[in-house]
């Protein structure tokens, strides 16, 4: 049995091609929060249906920029979500790149030394 591998991730920067700042400054929360209903097992009820965003599409902050990662999973889940991702980053002029989020690395113990 072989491992499926790991869908590509897009980075879309709040950055514009020209360089500048995107603004509103909450448009990654925004955008995340509208794709928010697309989740593995659908939409939740009940107890469940706490806030949260889709695992397909999250706000971070990386290197003082403030992105949306954006799984190309979320084009087999639904492709009109992930076309309208990728055209509000087009239309808004952002930069969008091809990456992988890199877990943190490992704090040392208490008391070690870095080096």
């Amino acid at each position: 049995m072989t491992e499926q591998p790991k869908p590509r991730e897009v980075f879309i920067q709040g950055i514009t091609t020209d360089g500048r700042t995107f603004r509103p400054s909450d448009w990654a929360e925004r955008l995340a929060g509208a794709m928010s209903c697309f989740r593995p097992g659908g939409v939740r009820t009940g107890r469940d249906a706490h806030i949260g965003y889709s695992p397909y599409c999250v706000p971070r902050v990386i290197n003082g920029v403030k992105c949306v990662i954006v799984s190309e999973a979320l084009k087999s889940v639904e492709p009109m979500a992930w076309d309208f991702v990728m055209n509000f980053a087009r239309d808004n002029k952002l930069q969008v790149v091809d990456a992988c989020l890199l877990p943190d690395p490992p704090m040392p113990a208490p008391g070690v030394a870095r080096g």
